[in-house]
């Protein structure tokens, strides 16, 4: 019996780090293709309405699907999808894509992936555990990472408004792994252990929201929102602006924020924003191929330093007390619960 529940658990969490690899490869498509279309004179606005009100278009009839005869589901979650669709979604993305404007597509990232650090901080806060010297060491390393990636040594300048969208982004980044763990069984209903919402379903309430209060701020003029229906210049070639705006919503949304949010309640929000980083280097492979962007080499090595100070900060909080050591000796076949948010 306890070699069965080893193999569930390995095959609960080996599912949760191919999803999580799956949502960061698709996410790390989006700064190129938004890139291209704010280059031919889109808004980051109107990119972003777009790209939700696309995915949120295409998740309806699954996510129908997945509520049919469980609407209570969505009901009891309404305020936690609401602030998903208006923080983790529109929000971050409106602030990365802002980023892109006057920032290179892998410094967007990379600072947009400090997030990862507030989820360990957010977490510590929730809990009151004082963080142990890996995690000390991480954080300084993160830092110093963040300065280099900024260029702050060098001679180049990097626009500061770019730098402000970016670390937005991070603030919106680690709501978007703090809620989407968030709904694992264990803490569905208040902890009791009830059925959770499915993640289709909540990616596309999301979207709904998203797209909604972009849309509403775009009537009221409070966002520019400008787009031209010619084409733009992806991969060293000349296509339509629908190939972006497609790319976008299906790979860069659709599957990347299903994906994450199954990834995030199977490992937990600490660990899947952890593997979650891997979504720079996609993101700085995918600019160098489609846009010929690739980070100075301070820049890089100083994406170096933030990976492998997140590392250090996750490895940190991983270690276990002497009371969590016991129990894993009585007890190793047990699942790994998500971390609790």
């Amino acid at each position: 019996m306890a070699v069965v529940q080893k193999q569930r658990a390995s095959g609960f969490a080996g599912a949760g780090l191919g999803l999580a690899v799956l949502s960061a490869g698709t996410f790390g498509t989006s700064g190129t293709f938004a890139d291209s279309l704010i280059k031919a004179g889109w808004s980051p606005a109107a990119a972003v309405t777009v790209r939700i009100s696309l995915s949120a278009l295409f998740l309806t009839i699954p996510a129908l699907i997945s509520l049919r005869g469980r609407w209570a589901l969505l009901r009891r979650d309404a305020r936690r999808v609401a602030a998903y669709g208006l923080i983790a979604v529109a929000g971050c993305q409106l602030f990365y894509f802002n980023a892109l404007q006057s920032i290179p597509v892998g410094v967007a990232l990379l600072l947009e992936y400090l997030g990862s650090v507030l989820v360990v901080g957010w977490v510590w806060l929730r809990h009151g555990e004082r963080p142990r010297w890996l995690t000390v060491l991480g954080s300084v390393a993160a830092i110093a990472g963040l300065v280099m990636v900024l260029n702050l040594t060098g001679s180049t300048h990097v626009n500061p408004i770019g730098v402000m969208w970016g670390l937005l982004a991070a603030c919106g980044l680690a709501v978007y792994f703090v809620l989407s763990a968030s709904g694992t069984p264990a803490e569905a209903d208040g902890g009791g252990g009830g059925e959770p919402l499915p993640p289709i379903a909540m990616a596309w309430g999301a979207m709904c929201v998203g797209a909604a209060a972009l849309a509403v701020l775009g009537a009221t003029g409070a966002l520019p929102l400008h787009a031209k229906a010619t084409d733009v210049s992806l991969l060293n070639m000349r296509v339509s602006w629908i190939v972006p705006v497609l790319g976008l919503s299906l790979i860069a949304a659709v599957i990347a924020y299903v994906a994450g949010i199954g990834a995030a309640r199977r490992l937990g929000a600490k660990l899947a924003s952890f593997i979650g980083m891997t979504e720079v280097l996609f993101a700085i492979l995918f600019a160098w191929l489609a846009l010929s962007q690739l980070p100075t080499p301070i820049q890089f090595v100083g994406g170096v330093f933030i990976l492998t100070g997140i590392a250090l900060v996750r490895a940190g909080e991983r270690s276990p007390t002497p009371a969590t050591a016991d129990d894993a000796e009585v007890n190793p076949a047990q699942p790994r619960e998500p971390d609790r948010v």
